[in-house]
């Protein structure tokens, strides 16, 4: 049996690369995010993320270049969420949550093979749809939570 197919991520820039899985046991889920945060975080009116186990994530080049924030207070489950970030180009490349220990929350748009975005990446959950844009009409074939439950 082969073993499960890694890509690369790489930020805008390229200072900042990770080698992660795309499928197996230590690609967890991929979802799309309509909380208010990921729309902050992201500029964007939703997140395309895709869950990896922290073992799994490895920094090819520039992990020295990762700067860290992190806050609570706008973070809807109460959890602390530290954001990694390029310094270089802004970038973000990963979240990690104290309510996820031992997992990063990845963005499937940082993914360098963009086949990968419409077949093994295609989130599977949609979250906070409460909080979606009404004229976004969601994610075609994703189960649809209103809340954040990533189970």
């Amino acid at each position: 049996m082969a073993p499960p197919e890694r890509s690369t991520a790489s930020c805008f820039c390229g200072t900042v690369q990770l080698e992660l899985p795309v499928e197996g046991e230590d690609m967890v889920n991929s979802f799309v995010c309509n909380c208010t945060d990921c729309r902050k975080i992201t500029a964007s009116m939703f997140a395309s993320n895709f869950i990896v186990k922290d073992s799994s994530l490895k920094h090819v080049k520039g992990q020295d270049k990762l700067t860290e924030y992190s806050q609570s207070k706008t973070i809807a489950s109460g959890n602390n969420m530290t954001n990694y970030f390029c310094s270089v180009c802004g970038t973000l490349m990963y979240r990690r949550s104290s309510g996820f220990p031992g997992m990063s929350i990845t963005r499937i748009g940082t993914v360098d093979d963009l086949k990968l975005h419409e077949t093994k990446l295609k989130p599977k959950l949609e979250v906070f749809t409460k909080d979606r844009v009404s004229w976004f009409p969601g994610v075609q074939s994703a189960e649809q939570r209103q809340d954040g439950d990533l189970s």
